[in-house]
């Protein structure tokens, strides 16, 4: 299967004769094994197989393989939300007394997941502003960087990654490219293609896209030489005592940093997802490919209503011509980023929040990419930990509204907005 469509819609699951032609929900914990030995060969890695869910279920292993070819990955796994699989990705290769370097737009939960919770853990993060040239992002490096992080739309800024000019930097020093693509989807990008290393999602978003379940995914290009940086990352290249001295990157060869992240990472910190979840989850990856082209064509048109309202004082979103990112989203998702606007009001916070509380329809939520239309004040909500200060470092205004655009008919969405607007403004 070459085509993401098909993709979406059979991927990771190949029932054989006779065998459910759904994705099959292991709702169990335990498997039962006839033998201690068998069990053992499983505790130690010497066996493929299931016997705790905490690491792995054949539910979540089958929607993660989906995911995997949608990506054009080698391995993947599912998590418990985004927020696991960002910190799984890091943690996996960084520790204390580590430095990663990451885009300074970014999702509030990863800003303070990197800035302040994983600062505790001695990870030092430094953030950068991702339209600096090279040379002034090169001074950001240190003998110490493991990673460079980024979102390749960000949220809520809606600034597009140059993703080649970040995998340029990272190589020249030895370190991976990580990518969140939870805002574009491997149906608009594929960040493989441009030499990111390694993805992350929250599956929360647009994958499930209904609001119906919480979950993460991490997934490997394989792409990166572990071996040809060994003494950055000894994690990976020397022996793990607490699995009888095995090398992930020399046993499990491209696979190894995913196996590492479920072997430690999942066996220790428990973020493991409920096949539940991940069955909800695959549901909503059959429709992906129909429901993304929909989200951008709707935005584009709420997009452009926008840019024509007087009472809007800026405007946010990629497939804008005047947008300052339209280049490289024609260049890196020339199908559409998402269905994601970002805008602001005349008359700042408090037009903003009254726009908002007068909308019908379109719901106040603290969520994004649902099939419904909904919006979100990030100063008040997601970001509200952030002071003003910290707020335009992280290119987020306080009069930002993040709408993200349903697959309702667009004359609707439209229709609500403008009731919205006159009441604002009364």
């Amino acid at each position: 299967m070459n085509s993401i469509d098909t993709i979406c819609v059979q991927g990771g699951h190949k029932p054989g004769n006779g065998e459910p032609r759904q994705v099959p929900i292991a709702q169990n914990t335990t498997w039962k094994y006839s033998t201690s030995d068998e069990m053992g060969k499983l505790f130690d890695l010497e066996k493929s197989g299931y016997f705790y869910t905490r690491l792995q279920n054949p539910t979540c292993d089958t929607v993660a393989a989906k995911i995997c070819e949608m990506e054009g990955g080698v391995a993947a796994m599912l998590t418990s939300s985004g927020q696991a699989a960002n910190f799984f990705a890091i943690f996996n290769i960084a520790h204390a007394g580590d430095h990663v370097v990451s885009t300074a737009s970014l999702y509030g939960g990863t800003s303070n997941l990197f800035t302040v919770t994983m600062k505790k853990m001695g990870i030092e993060f430094t953030l950068v502003d991702q339209d600096a040239s090279e040379e002034e992002l090169e001074k950001a490096f240190r003998p110490n960087t493991k990673a460079v992080f980024g979102e390749s739309v960000s949220n809520p800024g809606l600034n597009v990654l140059d993703f080649e000019k970040f995998a340029r930097l990272a190589h020249k020093h030895g370190v991976p490219l990580i990518v969140d693509n939870t805002f574009a989807t491997p149906v608009n990008c594929r960040p493989f293609d441009y030499g990111v290393d390694i993805v992350t999602h929250s599956t929360t978003k647009y994958m499930d896209g209904h609001a119906a379940q919480v979950g993460g995914a991490i997934v490997d290009s394989g792409n990166f030489d572990w071996f040809a940086h060994a003494d950055k990352f000894p994690g990976m290249t020397t022996p793990d005592e607490s699995y009888h001295g095995l090398i992930y990157a020399e046993k499990f060869g491209k696979a190894g940093y995913i196996v590492k992240a479920v072997a430690q990472l999942m066996r220790d910190l428990g973020s493991s997802p409920a096949p539940m979840n991940a069955f909800v989850l695959n549901l909503g990856l059959e429709s992906l490919h129909l429901r993304m082209p929909r989200h951008c064509s709707n935005a584009q048109k709420v997009a452009e209503y926008l840019q024509a309202r007087p009472e809007v004082s800026w405007i946010r979103f990629p497939g804008l011509k005047e947008d300052k990112d339209y280049a490289l989203a024609q260049k890196y998702m020339p199908n559409g980023t998402c269905g994601v606007i970002a805008f602001g009001l005349k008359g700042g916070r408090e037009t903003c929040i009254k726009f908002m509380d007068s909308l019908k329809f379109i719901s106040i939520v603290t969520h994004v990419a649902d099939a419904r239309s909904c919006v979100l004040h990030p100063a008040s909500h997601t970001h509200r930990q952030l002071s003003d200060e910290q707020l335009a470092e992280a290119g987020i205004p306080v009069d930002l509204i993040r709408m993200s655009v349903g697959i309702e008919a667009p004359e609707d969405i439209i229709a609500d907005i403008e009731q919205a607007m006159v009441e604002a403004y009364k």
